[in-house]
């Protein structure tokens, strides 16, 4: 692997940049704890990350020779895991391909500025913060009592998909999960009407950025306990995380509950994401109900034809 590139920090882009020179994960008091048997469960938890997220880049083509792949780190559990399991993964991949951090720094009151330079610049990952005070928009245009998600999503994205321009990406990682990927689902399916998901790979409407979700194969349980051993500094969202009658919340404590109660059911129901039937469903534009009686004909000439031969 190539040591990544320099960035200089510019006053202009407002964003702080490290250059990572070695690969190499923080330490771990709660990991140097760990009898022999955690330690073996911590690996066995490890390879089955690894194997989920290696599988998901190889079935879906995410990452290619050469990509430079920005990797929009929050702080929270996700976006860790994400990060860690995918320069775990760079060491031994036989491509070439590069990794850059990003958080935006939404201006939230609170947010501890600090502990994600401070991380970041422990094990040696390149690395830049993009100062954007979305929360002050966000605060102003969402009416009294209305969830806040839609608006700093949005916010959120133009801002790290123009930044992805601006350092040259060529990939966007978010760490969405098989559960986020599933709570979407049934968000659209109750409120949208319509059958869509978070899908692995994306190309974004604009048509400049290809959006990956390395994560797209784990579980949240893995990733909350991975995160846990390794300790990773966590920073809590406090723009949306306590909103009451959050719809997602919602939709995640409704899956739970089967998952508890029929245990399986989740990988059931994400192995159907990923296997769609077309003509077992409704929609015109994604098959041709219309041309069914030719296609008959056609089926039905075909046979007489082999019958006479």
């Amino acid at each position: 692997m190539q040591d990544a590139l320099i960035f200089d920090p510019s006053d202009r882009s407002k964003t702080a940049s490290v250059a990572a020179h070695a690969v190499q994960e923080a330490p771990s008091p709660t990991l140097d704890a760990l009898d022999l048997r955690g330690k073996r469960e911590f690996n066995k938890l490890k390879k089955r990350l690894r194997r989920q997220v290696g599988n998901a880049i190889i079935d879906y083509g995410m990452i290619h020779e050469g990509d430079r792949v920005m990797v929009c780190l929050s702080g929270g559990k996700d976006s860790y895991t994400m990060l860690s399991i995918l320069r775990n993964l760079q060491r031994n991949a036989p491509i070439d391909f590069s990794l850059v951090a990003v958080n935006l720094d939404q201006k939230q009151p609170g947010f501890p500025e600090h502990v994600l330079p401070e991380y970041l610049a422990s094990v040696g990952v390149e690395y830049h913060i993009l100062e954007r005070d979305t929360y002050s928009v966000v605060k102003e245009k969402t009416p009294e009592g209305r969830t806040t998600c839609a608006l700093c999503s949005r916010l959120r994205r133009g801002s790290l998909y123009g930044f992805a321009e601006e350092i040259g990406a060529t990939k966007v990682a978010l760490g969405h999960h098989r559960e986020d990927i599933l709570e979407t689902l049934f968000l659209n399916l109750f409120f949208a009407g319509s059958l869509k998901a978070m899908p692995p790979k994306l190309l974004a409407d604009d048509g400049k950025n290809i959006l990956i979700r390395p994560l797209a194969y784990c579980r949240e349980t893995d990733i909350a306990e991975y995160a846990r051993l390794m300790d990773f500094p966590i920073i809590p969202c406090n723009l949306c995380g306590s909103q009451p009658n959050l719809q997602r919340q919602l939709a995640k404590e409704m899956l739970a509950e089967w998952e508890s109660q029929h245990p399986g059911r989740l990988e059931s129901m994400f192995k159907a994401v990923t296997n769609v039937a077309p003509s077992q469903l409704a929609d015109r534009e994604l098959f041709d109900f219309a041309g069914l009686e030719e296609k008959q004909a056609r089926m039905q000439a075909s046979r007489i034809e082999i019958l006479n031969k």
